[in-house]
């Protein structure tokens, strides 16, 4: 939802690490992300020694006092840094090499051993490295970052509009092909966040959380429920949302919100960080975003969410000697590990939202029979989701499948679902769809939501239509396959033949064009 200005500034910001040698994508949206960091601290920093000053409290400035830089002598009141000269509004001022000895050798050490707190970014920024090259380059980026909030204040949405400058700068990764396999399409994210209707009290986890997209769809639809209908509208996929959260007041569930909701992991440090910021830009002032493999045996959360949503890894086996011994499942492929994990990570009575290759479904080998009998006998499993095999172009093109389901429900009944189309093309390009009129056209994305709230096993059994009931008793004699080509049974349409004749004479027509552009063309020529 960003001005077209905007946009062109974040177009800008990317131009300036790559004209500038920073050409690994993830390695320049992570020093954006340093850089961010370093303007969020000075802005917030004012902005709490402002609150504290109108208030008559007292507040103690992260910029206060004196800063010994690693490797100097702190015995000595002449290596001393005034801790002032830290701030963004201050080395922004500086020469361009100048800039850059100062941040490299005083800022940088300086923000990697804060200690805010409980704060997860600062804890992560421990093995964070300083790439930026040049003075020149770091004197252009810091005044575009400068710029682009400069603009952005004057939104009268100012925490929100951050975060969608974030969400662009790291969609840009996405669609640009700079990179961006790491990044679960924002409109998947929203239907699943859809189904699985998360509320303020649960604890929302998700196990391989890379940039933090399921988090951040659970945080705007709870949002969204304390918001008043005026300032609510459609997204970029149609989905209504509202940030202002004006129903919001009490200061508990503030802090609960901000504090005790969200709960991510990943074992990519860069990809913590990245999610971190881009939960925090959101306004989520506490993140919790930290590295653990969630499939190893240091991991043992279980029972303990109400709401996981992921996309995790399809592809690779683990290591037996790493994997947590509390598996039920005698395998090392990843996909089917993390639906085990999900299931175990889920309080009794809470819901997933996971996304699967199609393989899942229906592969013969026990293992994967093993886990889709965890999904019936365990669970309910309200819904299987078949999703087009382009969804996750150009990353990848497997067919996936989105599974709903309930710990500790009873399955009696299957919904089944096919999507057809989710709003894009299913090449590489993934261009927006549009509908007769002009506009956008969302293709199942809310169909499915509409046809899932309002599901009825005892009207929907009709198998030749998109979505329908199969019963738990029908796929266990199935050897449990969840495969909806199982179930679904083909419509036999009559087909209408063109008459020959009407054929010869479209062909003659159009072979008669043809040589007339020839003949035009070729007088062009002479």
């Amino acid at each position: 939802m960003l001005t077209q200005s905007l946009k062109n500034k974040v177009s800008t910001l990317w131009d300036k690490f790559w004209s500038g040698g920073i050409s690994n994508p993830l390695n320049a949206i992570e020093q954006i992300t340093y850089l961010l960091f370093m303007k969020q601290l000075d802005e917030t920093d004012k902005r709490k020694l402002s609150n504290a000053d109108f208030l008559g409290e007292k507040y103690i400035s992260i910029f206060s006092g004196e800063y010994y830089p690693p490797g100097v002598d702190d015995k000595d009141p002449k290596n001393a840094v005034d801790k002032e000269t830290l701030r963004w509004s201050y080395w922004t001022k500086m020469p361009g090499e100048e800039m850059l000895l100062h941040v490299q050798s005083r800022v940088f050490p300086f923000i990697r051993q804060l200690e805010d707190g409980n704060s997860f970014f600062t804890k992560h920024m421990a093995n964070a490295t300083f790439l930026i090259p040049s003075g020149r380059m770091l004197t252009e980026a810091t005044k575009t970052i400068d710029d682009i909030y400069n603009e952005l204040e004057k939104e009268n949405r100012f925490i929100d509009a951050q975060g969608d400058f974030y969400e662009y700068l790291l969609d840009e990764l996405r669609s640009s092909g700079k990179n961006g396999q790491f990044r679960t399409p924002t409109h998947v994210i929203e239907l699943i966040v859809e189904l699985v209707q998360p509320q303020l009290g649960h604890r929302i986890a998700d196990p391989a959380s890379g940039t933090a997209g399921f988090l951040l769809g659970a945080y705007k639809y709870l949002i969204t429920q304390f918001t008043s209908d005026r300032y609510k509208q459609p997204d970029d996929n149609g989905f209504i949302r509202g940030t202002l959260a004006d129903k919001l007041v009490d200061d508990n569930a503030k802090k609960m919100l901000n504090e005790a909701t969200f709960f991510g992991f990943d074992i990519d440090p860069t990809m913590i960080r990245i999610g971190l910021m881009n939960l925090m830009m959101h306004g989520i002032t506490k993140p919790q975003i930290d590295y653990k493999d969630t499939l190893s045996k240091n991991y043992n959360e279980d029972n303990a969410y109400d709401i996981v949503m992921a996309n995790p890894p399809f592809t690779g086996s683990i290591d037996k000697g790493d994997l947590n011994e509390t598996f039920s499942l005698a395998t090392t492929k990843s996909e089917l590990l993390f639906v085990e994990r999900i299931y175990k990570m889920l309080r009794m009575g809470g819901t997933a939202g996971v996304v699967v290759p199609q393989g899942v479904l229906f592969s013969s080998s026990k293992a994967f029979k093993d886990v889709r009998k965890i999904l019936l006998d365990k669970c309910e499993l309200k819904a299987v989701i078949s999703m087009p095999s382009g969804v996750f172009k150009p990353y990848a093109g497997v067919a996936t499948a989105i599974l709903i389901f309930t710990k500790g429900g009873e399955t009696k009944n299957v919904w089944f679902y096919e999507m057809q189309s989710d709003g894009r093309s299913l090449d590489d390009k993934r261009s927006e769809l549009k509908s007769p009129d002009g506009g956008r056209d969302f293709g199942d994305l809310h169909k499915i939501i509409d046809a899932y709230k309002k599901r009825n096993p005892k009207k929907e059994s009709d198998r030749t239509h998109q979505y329908f009931f199969v019963s738990k008793k029908e796929i266990e004699e199935n050897e449990y396959d969840l495969s909806l080509n199982k179930y679904q049974k083909d419509v036999d349409k009559e087909i209408i033949f063109e008459e020959p004749k009407n054929i010869l004479q479209r062909l003659k027509t159009n072979e008669q064009t043809i040589l007339l552009d020839i003949t035009e063309l070729d007088s062009y020529i002479k």
